[in-house]
Parts: C-alpha cells; sequence; structure tokens
C-alpha cells in the first residue's frame, strides 16, 4: 500500500474562502514523475437523521444553488471550526433545523462526499427518542420541514428522487440496521 503514496512537493494556496480554501499541490507519484492535484480544504460538517418513535424521518427541503433546485435532505451543517465536537454541532444542527432534541445520537460513521477533489468529512448520525421546540434556522437559511416514513425514503432514494449523498447514505445505513 505505502507504494501508492503520494508526497507533497509544493502547496498554493489558490483560493481562501469563508467557508473553503483552494490549494494546488505538486506532488512525486510513486513512479517518480510529478503531477498536479488541487483540493478543496473544508472544516468538515454533520448530518443527522432523526428518527421518531412511528419510524418517520425528520427530513428538511432547502434551495441549494449549485444544483439550482430544491431539495430533500437529513439536517446538517458544516462545524464552525475543524476542532469543533462533531457530536455538539449535530445536536446543534437537529435543533437549529427542526426543533428536535434527542435524548440518544448514536454515530453512524463517516462519509467522504468526493474524495478526488474535497477533504469534506460528513459525520453521521442517528438521532432518537426525540423532544420538540422551537427550530433557530441560520439568517440565511430557509426551510420546509417534513416526516416522511423510513420506508418511503428509501423508496424514493430506491427511485432517484433524493440526490443528496449525505441523505441517501445515512437513510440506506439505519434502514439496513433495522433489519
Amino acid at each position: 500500500m505505502s507504494d501508492f503514496i503520494e508526497k507533497t512537493l509544493d502547496d498554493q494556496l489558490i483560493y481562501d474562502g469563508a467557508v473553503v480554501k483552494l490549494h494546488k499541490y505538486t506532488v512525486a507519484l510513486p513512479n517518480g514523475k510529478t503531477a498536479y492535484r488541487e483540493i478543496v480544504r473544508h472544516p468538515g460538517a454533520v448530518c443527522v437523521l432523526p428518527l421518531t418513535d412511528d419510524n418517520e424521518v425528520i427530513c428538511v427541503r432547502q434551495f441549494r444553488f449549485p444544483f439550482g433546485r430544491v431539495l430533500t435532505e437529513l439536517p446538517a451543517g458544516k462545524l464552525d471550526s475543524p476542532d469543533e465536537d462533531p457530536l455538539e454541532a449535530a445536536r446543534r444542527e437537529l435543533r437549529e433545523e427542526t426543533g428536535a432534541i434527542a435524548g440518544k445520537m448514536t454515530y453512524l460513521g463517516d462519509l467522504y462526499p468526493s474524495v478526488a477533489i474535497f477533504d469534506e468529512n460528513i459525520r453521521m448520525y442517528l438521532a432518537t427518542e426525540l423532544s420538540f421546540g422551537q427550530t433557530d434556522p441560520d439568517d440565511d437559511e430557509f426551510l420546509d420541514i417534513l416526516r416522511i416514513p423510513l420506508d418511503e425514503l428509501v423508496a424514493q432514494i430506491l427511485r432517484g428522487e433524493i440526490t443528496d449523498a449525505k441523505t441517501q447514505t445515512a437513510v440506506l445505513k439505519v434502514a439496513a440496521m433495522q433489519k
């Protein structure tokens, strides 16, 4: 496996934005040649699958600018900093977006949504034993909250109606865990 490792020769910061940073790396390949890698650096994110006692998943619908349309997704958000505790970020995002507070949070694993160009790591959680209060979305978030039975959400994923990677992954993991 160590034969595949690429060594960084140069790191050039191309863009330093509010959410992401774009780096251009010059790397030494295992065969001795050099190549370039453009990597978008991201502080990380969380996503939460809130599951009610009736086996319904609380989802949000929101406009996603890169795709120019409204998508159905699980509650999610970026870490405020790379060293923020992901579990606390997951609890925060769940409450802000849905008003839900989880009595139990179960870690579902990590998701690397685009391994060739992003270093983003989305930590996924299952939230159960839910109680509900007020939502508190960010100033730039406009959300509809809906409840979808888990089995129906799986069917929507399989029909290609749910296209968000984190939602697909977390929903299919939880559905498999229930079998």
